[in-house]
């Protein structure tokens, strides 16, 4: 057995894709189905096309798509500067839901409601501010 790729699917494929883009993420594969009105598009990390994320963009929209996707868990990624991502996250207007309190871990939430885990390579960086005394913001 071989792992081939996570699935989500998203409502604004524009919105979704500069979301995964702002994590550093890049379009490795794209299928568009005419007879089907859909696009897959795949998109992974540098250097890892191994490890896609397939977002999933029905054409004529997606009233199925579940209003919070807990169901789904989360997508994680490793991160050199989990403060510098958030920081660069935070300014492109995307909420941290957790912030990385413990220099370790956070959460976001894409356009689609998919929770994102983000871990620090490496040990925890120390604690530093606004991060540390920053609270939680909605579910994660």
């Amino acid at each position: 057995m071989r792992y081939l790729h996570t699935m989500v699917r998203v409502k604004d494929l524009e919105k979704s894709m500069t979301f995964y883009e702002l994590l550093g993420l890049k379009e490795i594969k794209r299928h568009d189905s005419e007879a089907g009105r859909f696009s897959l598009i795949f998109m992974a990390p540098e250097g890892q096309p191994e490890c896609p994320v397939e977002l999933t963009y029905n054409w004529d929209g997606d009233e199925g798509l579940p209003s919070d996707s807990r169901h789904f868990g989360h997508l994680a990624y490793e991160v050199e500067d989990i403060y510098a991502l958030c920081q660069k996250l935070m300014d492109a207007g995307v909420v941290i839901n957790r912030p990385p309190r413990d220099g370790h871990m956070a959460f976001v939430r894409s356009p689609d409601n998919i929770s994102i885990e983000l871990l620090q390579k490496g040990d925890s960086l120390p604690p530093q501010e606004p991060w540390a005394s920053m609270e939680n913001t909605g579910h994660w």
